[in-house]
């Protein structure tokens, strides 16, 4: 069963989009909760990464990845795979 993938954005953020095509690239299914004018989901994503200011935010099953960036060096890594497969 694969993991549950939420990942948080804005709209118009390149490292979004970026984060976004990696795990589309790879077929995985994500929830995408768009916190641009803040509100509820925004509050969740800073109870979920309380340092987070920035987006995206990503979470793979209970683990935090954190942003675009260290989604990339999963991959890089070779760690993505093994993740996403929950």
């Amino acid at each position: 069963m694969a993991a549950k993938v939420d990942i948080y954005t804005k709209f118009g953020c390149g490292y979004c989009f970026r984060a976004k095509s990696l795990l589309e690239k790879k077929g995985v299914e994500f929830n995408e909760y768009d916190v641009t004018m803040g509100g509820e989901k925004k509050d969740e994503m800073q109870q979920r990464a309380p340092n987070a200011r920035t987006v995206p935010q990503i979470f793979i099953g209970d683990h935090y990845v954190g942003g675009s960036d260290e989604l990339a060096a999963l991959e890089r890594e070779g760690k993505l795979d093994a993740m996403l497969e929950g």
